[in-house]
């Protein structure tokens, strides 16, 4: 038989431990009940924060722009007029390919080819004088030397082989002003290209620095694209983009931003959305074609930039 005292004491520690084994189930069950209460009042701040830093993580997203189909700087210009003058002659058509240096338009020299053979005239006879202002010189020296004429006959002399060499000079300026006038009534192409728009017509009478035609090198396109300013912060060099235009649908192309200015500047397109502003900022961002497309010369056209979140 197990001692009274022994049987009393194991029980004892018994009852002991299935106590403090309830108090540690029970402990625990409330620490569950209080960290869900704890969640479940935490401020709804807290979980604005936690999204919003999710959020903050880089990412894409993409940019909506419009744009337009130029020529790269230098490959489009307008040929005017460099003098005020009777059209006779517009030697190209729209649409036509033109080399550098072929002849766009002429215009009426008759005026100009008499005054040029005038003051070439006059240069000949200025010549002609010099000639014999030079013998008289000699013939004045060899007299001074005999103490046959005064030194005021010599010094005479010298004086208008001068005068007459000036004049000569001055002749020959005009024959040149005459040529580069004659010069100017042949338009030629400064570029190589193609005539995208005549501006004047044979017969007409234009004045110096009026339009006669445009020229582009087609070959050299890229697209002046206008995104909004409040954008600038996913726009980044090299950034993929999606081009597409009304007049196929259905069809995609692809580009890449290469410039992207220091400054924004007022809206120039007309947006295509009527409930657009018309009157925002935007980046004008130039966007290099990576493939052929047969969108032309100031084609309007709606760009998906990848841009960074």
């Amino acid at each position: 038989m197990i001692p009274a005292g022994t049987r009393s004491e194991k029980g004892t520690g018994m009852k002991t431990r299935m106590i403090v084994g309830t108090g540690i189930v029970g402990a625990a069950l409330l620490g569950t009940a209080v960290i869900q209460t704890v969640s479940a009042r935490r401020p709804a701040a807290a979980d604005a924060r936690t999204r919003t830093s999710a959020a903050a993580k880089p990412g894409l997203r993409r940019v909506a722009a419009e744009g337009r189909i130029v020529t790269y700087p230098g490959a489009q210009v307008v040929v005017g007029a460099e003098r005020t003058g009777r059209l006779v002659r517009l030697a190209v058509e729209e649409g036509q390919m033109v080399l550098e240096g072929d002849l766009l338009a002429d215009f009426e020299r008759d005026e100009l080819r008499a005054a040029l053979a005038e003051a070439r005239a006059h240069v000949a006879e200025s010549e002609a004088e010099v000639r014999l202002a030079e013998l008289n010189l000699k013939r004045r020296q060899d007299l001074a030397d005999q103490q046959i004429v005064s030194v005021h006959d010599l010094d005479q002399a010298r004086h208008d082989v001068e005068t007459t060499r000036a004049r000569t000079e001055t002749a020959r300026a005009t024959v040149a002003r005459y040529e580069a006038q004659l010069r100017k009534t042949r338009i030629l192409a400064p570029i190589g290209g193609t005539v995208v728009e005549r501006h004047a017509h044979a017969g007409e009478t234009v004045d110096t620095g009026a339009r006669i035609v445009t020229l582009a090198d087609l070959t050299k396109l890229r697209i002046e694209g206008e995104a909004d300013e409040a954008d600038a912060d996913a726009l980044v060099l090299g950034a993929g983009v999606t081009i597409t235009a009304d007049g196929f649908p259905g069809k995609t192309w692809k580009g890449r931003v290469e410039e992207i200015p220091e400054s924004v500047t007022l809206r120039r397109l007309k947006p295509q959305d009527p409930g657009r502003p018309t009157d925002t900022r935007v980046l004008a961002v130039k966007v290099a074609l990576l493939e052929p497309t047969p969108l032309r010369l100031g084609t309007t056209v709606e760009l998906r930039i990848a841009g960074v979140e």
